[in-house]
């Protein structure tokens, strides 16, 4: 299991110019905050289970880019019918990685139903994403790293983190602030 917060570094790491992240909401976007804030981050402050339909939109509408997904367990729980539209559209340029701890983390720590024996990587599987990955070791997490730039079909992953949770580091909270700043760095993307 991994540290969340050294996993989300690990994975931004050498993070190339046409990479758009999606963090979920809470830990995710604090996490990516905390690895360094980017123009090209979209925070995400609300729309619990949002997060993969919004990177779905990006990826669908700037194919040149590539988007990344990265969120908790509780949240694609909650948007767990974007993995069948996703499956459906299989847009070559996004990534969903899911740091997974069993925990809905955001609403108190009380056991997610991974805990409970929910298979996330079956579910995007079943779905018709492309390629599923379930990332057990550094190795592992470094190339996966290195398919969110280079994958040429629809990525799923899980990340097994460890139930720590370090201090919050909080990004821009306006949404209309973070909307056109990543706007901006997108259609900088060619």
């Amino acid at each position: 299991m991994f540290e969340r917060r050294a996993a989300m570094a690990t994975l931004l790491a050498g993070r190339p110019n046409n990479l758009v992240l999606v963090p979920g909401l809470g830990s995710c976007t604090w996490d990516a905050f905390a690895a360094g804030d980017d123009d090209r981050n979209f925070y995400l402050w609300g729309a619990m289970g949002g997060a993969a339909m919004i990177g779905l939109g990006l990826a669908l509408a700037k194919p040149e880019a590539r988007v990344a997904v990265i969120t908790g367990d509780g949240e694609m729980l909650m948007g767990m019918g974007s993995l069948a539209t996703i499956g459906v559209q299989k847009p070559k340029n996004l990534a969903i990685v899911v740091f997974d701890n069993g925990l809905y983390g955001e609403t108190g720590m009380q056991e997610s139903h991974t805990s409970g024996g929910v298979d996330l990587l079956a579910v995007a599987r079943g779905c018709g994403i492309e390629r599923v990955v379930d990332v057990a070791d550094e190795a592992g997490l470094k190339e996966l790293a290195g398919l969110l730039a280079t994958s040429d079909r629809s990525l799923f992953a899980r990340v097994a983190i460890t139930r720590d949770d370090p201090p919050r580091l909080l990004p821009e909270k306006d949404g209309v602030v973070i909307k056109d700043r990543v706007r901006r760095a997108v259609e900088k993307i060619s």
